[in-house]
């Protein structure tokens, strides 16, 4: 779609009052023609140069609306109207609404606007075709601010064709500047009704009705991490998508290693995408039709189009850094033309949530139960807020783990309330204050009572739905896309509704125990030894980034293995040659998306790393190599016919011993070929991969051996690999595995078990299992000796000094390099630190 040239126009001065074209206006231009309108026309001027497509169009301007509204005397009677509005009683509200949308509506359009309209419709029609297809959209000229997404408030229409057509749907659009959520907002944000005008985008459509489309952010929308961009896609016009009417796929792109040329898809997840809009040919623009079911088992976009969309969403966000002096995220929508197969930008305006947030206060969420806590994930913002607390209620049971309804996360917070189900948009007013607003979706309509709720769920919708923008606006937790929560949900059943435990919302039944804590992070000392995190699931990582630290001292790979790979490597490799029919069936559907079985434990433990590496880079993140015992292997689906069964599977075929084995050599080559992509193909090189439970230095060199082979050669691309210290020979013959390996990280759990004789697993002897012991103290003491003669690096990420601030003060006083700590005593340990080694704040 080329521009088109203003040169080709023959407007009138009063018509070019009237109509603009969007390649004669910039971001300076939204008092003239609204947000939406200026940022198009900012965009087509100044970013298609740099390769970003932009459907042509026009705007009615803010002149036009407001020659509209006196040439006809309507602001008189509209104030007269407003008089006694009541934006908190809805039924007020809607009444109003209602009026002043029928005054506009049956007020017909001057002469002069209605012939600017049509002549600059008849202009692309030249341009393209008779009867060209466009997109109407209201623009207001205070919509698309930093600090104010008016996202959603006036109405647009698709798949508008002729001049009859976009005259009608442009005298809608001015009438929708009254909706009842426009007023509603407008109130709530401090806006005059009438300084505001409406101004209307008349838009080339991209055909995506026939492919795809979307939203992307430049900005984590949950956590507000900076440096990652989030695409959504689904099938046909993007309404859906917007709306919440589908589920879509979701796609994570690194920003920094992607402008360096690297291919860093560091997540994928596959949404359930079941409806497309697309368009009509009966009396209505376009009609929604099923996905069949093929397709919504399939990615909406290939790898190629991610990182086209991604760097279009990094040349967005830096234009508009630099038009704006600040960094500015950005929020866009996106579509794919199925004709002829070109990606389009369709709308990109100022991300308004995360953006505004500052990092003054780490906010953390978890649910108490019994004497565990669940949910380490927190929060930034400057201020407090009202009204938290934690809950007093009595502990809940065992059952109470088990959640009623699961979705998609937004925010990170607990809630709670009674449940209110509201299927109908006509009874908004039964909503009470504090409630928990469950329904099929939202869309704009619904946002009176939104800012009323505890939090929301819905049964449709991904995190770029309207119930996800507005809940994080409100910062209102939200649980979107769960399918059946308004059958499983009862209308007066009290629930708590948790954000806090990752990417996975849950509700759970009852008015559970949580905690708040809020920690100021001003001021926090810097320690000469270093602090670093514990990580096991990616989906936390972006959050857990946010705390202070220097990196990531333990990575399992373990977690992603048994959460998101669920299956054994060597069942992938030979799966022909599965006996177990049901794991064979299983598997088959778990990969559907791979006829190249083994491809899929390298995608998805290479994303799961990614995300982690990604989340703290460029700092080091040291990633353990799969630790699982034989009878842990054996869990995995198909790994029983690969897997022995031993007596004491603690002290057997388990971490290097494995590697270099027939048994498991194939698959050990599978977790080096996910490591090779994340640092090669993602350019994250702080990865750093460290070798479990390695007995003598001779074994060592066989693992470093069987990864050069496999592409990881050591000291080549500054390739590190580290050593567990968790084996009384690590220690005896410390400065011969320095001679081998790059570093240690002691292993503070199976040390003490080694040391000390003790099964970690037997109930027996647990009492006599403690880190503290003067014999581990000392095997600890004797190790960071030898590695400090040897000049290696040293740290520990084993348990004990997130249990016992004395250890960790015992660790810094021998002169550990590093200190690796579960998320929750990074702050209180790195405090403890700062004591011991005098660290001034």
């Amino acid at each position: 779609m080329a521009t088109v040239s203003k040169s080709t126009l023959s407007l009138s001065s009063q018509e070019r009052s009237l109509i603009l074209w969007f390649d004669e206006v910039g971001i300076d231009d939204i008092p003239v023609v609204g947000g939406k309108n200026a940022s198009l026309g900012e965009m087509i001027q100044q970013l298609t140069p740099k390769g970003i497509n932009v459907p042509t169009g026009f705007a009615t301007t803010a002149y036009a609306y407001r020659y509209f509204i006196k040439s006809a005397g309507l602001e008189a009677k509209l104030r007269k109207l407003f008089a006694d509005l009541d934006v908190e009683d809805v039924k007020n509200l809607r009444e109003r609404g209602k009026k002043a949308r029928s005054l506009l509506i049956h007020t017909p359009f001057p002469v002069e606007l209605r012939e600017a309209i049509a002549k600059a419709y008849q202009s692309l029609c030249e341009r393209y075709n008779a009867e060209t297809d466009v997109a109407v959209r209201s623009s207001a000229t205070a919509e698309d601010l930093p600090d104010a997404s008016f996202a959603g408030q006036q109405e647009t229409y698709l798949n508008v064709v002729g001049a009859e057509g976009v005259l009608a749907a442009c005298h809608k659009c001015f009438a929708s500047i009254f909706t009842d959520r426009a007023i509603s907002y407008r109130h709530t944000k401090g806006f005059d009704h009438f300084s505001i005008a409406l101004a209307v985008g008349v838009q080339k459509m991209v055909r995506s009705d026939l492919a795809t489309s979307g939203v992307m952010f430049s900005i984590d929308t949950e956590t507000g991490f900076k440096d990652a961009a989030l695409i959504t896609a689904a099938y046909g016009l993007g309404e859906n998508v917007v709306q919440g009417s589908v589920n879509p796929d979701e796609y994570y792109v690194f920003k920094p290693t992607l402008k360096a040329g690297f291919r860093p898809i560091i997540d994928k997840k596959l949404g359930s995408k079941e409806l497309k809009m697309i368009y009509d040919d009966g009396s209505k623009f376009t009609k929604n039709v099923s996905v069949p079911p093929r397709e919504r088992g399939k990615f909406a976009l290939n790898d190629e189009e991610i990182l086209q969309l991604a760097n279009w969403a990094c040349l967005i966000e830096d234009h508009y850094s630099q038009v704006h002096g600040i960094s500015t995220p950005m929020d866009i929508e996106w579509a794919k033309d199925g004709i002829t197969d070109q990606l389009f930008i369709v709308q990109a305006r100022p991300e308004t949530v995360q953006s505004q947030k500052t990092g003054n206060v780490l906010r953390s969420y978890r649910l108490v139960l019994g004497n565990r806590e669940w949910g380490t994930y927190t929060e930034r913002s400057r201020s407090l807020g009202n009204g938290e607390k934690t809950s007093q209620s009595p502990l809940p049971d065992s059952q109470s783990l088990i959640p009623l309804v699961k979705g998609r996360a937004i925010g990170e917070a607990i809630s709670q309330g009674k449940a209110r189900l509201i299927l109908d948009v006509q009874k908004l007013e039964q909503f009470q204050v504090g409630e928990v607003l469950v329904t099929e979706r939202t869309d704009p309509d619904w946002e009176p009572i939104m800012k009323r709720a505890s939090a929301i769920v819905t049964n449709s919708g991904g995190r770029t739905c309207h119930a996800a923008i507005i809940a994080r606006e409100l910062g209102v937790p939200a649980i979107v896309g769960c399918g059946n929560a308004t059958e499983i949900l009862k209308p007066g059943q009290e629930v708590t509704i948790s954000c806090a435990e990752g990417e996975e919302g849950k509700v759970y039944a009852g008015l559970l125990p949580f905690e708040v804590e809020e920690v100021p992070l001003e001021n926090l000392p810097r320690t000469r030894t270093q602090i670093l995190m514990n990580v096991g699931n990616p989906q936390e990582a972006l959050s857990l980034s946010a705390i202070p630290n220097d990196g990531v001292g333990l990575a399992r790979t373990e977690f992603i293995i048994a959460n998101q790979i669920q299956i054994h490597p060597m069942a992938l490799i030979h799966y022909d040659l599965l006996k177990d029919e049901f794991a064979k069936a299983k598997i088959a559907e778990i990969t559907a998306l791979y006829d190249d079985k083994p491809q899929y434990f390298v995608d998805r433990l290479a994303q799961g790393i990614g995300r982690i590496a990604a989340a703290f880079y460029p700092k080091p993140v040291i990633v353990r190599m799969s630790d699982f015992k034989s009878n842990e292997y054996a869990n995995l689906l198909g790994g029983r016919q690969f897997e022995p069964h031993e007596e004491n599977p603690m002290l057997g075929w388990r971490g290097a011993a494995r590697y270099y084995d027939e048994g498991y050599r194939e698959a050990f080559a599978l977790e080096c070929d996910a490591i090779k992509r994340v640092r090669e193909e993602m350019g994250l090189t702080n990865v750093i991969p460290m070798i479990p439970f390695c007995r003598t230095p001779d074994e060592g060199r066989l693992v470093l051996a069987e990864m050069a082979k496999n592409g990881l050669k050591q000291g080549v691309n500054d390739l590190q690999v580290y050593v567990m210290c968790e084996l009384p020979s690590n220690v005896i013959l410390a400065e011969e595995f320095a001679e081998v390996f790059d570093g240690f990280s002691i292993g503070s759990n199976d040390l003490t078990q080694l040391t000390l004789g003790i099964d970690r697993d037997s109930a027996l002897v647990a009492r006599l299992f403690d880190e503290r012991s003067p014999a581990v103290k000392r095997m600890v003491k004797m190790v960071i000796e030898s590695a400090k003669k040897c000049d290696r690096k040293i740290g520990i990420c084993g348990q004990a000094p997130s249990d016992y601030p004395e250890f960790a003060q015992f660790l810094v006083e021998q002169g550990i390099d590093s200190i690796s700590l579960n998320p929750d005593s990074v702050l209180k340990t790195m405090l403890e630190v700062a004591k011991v080694e005098g660290t001034n704040s």
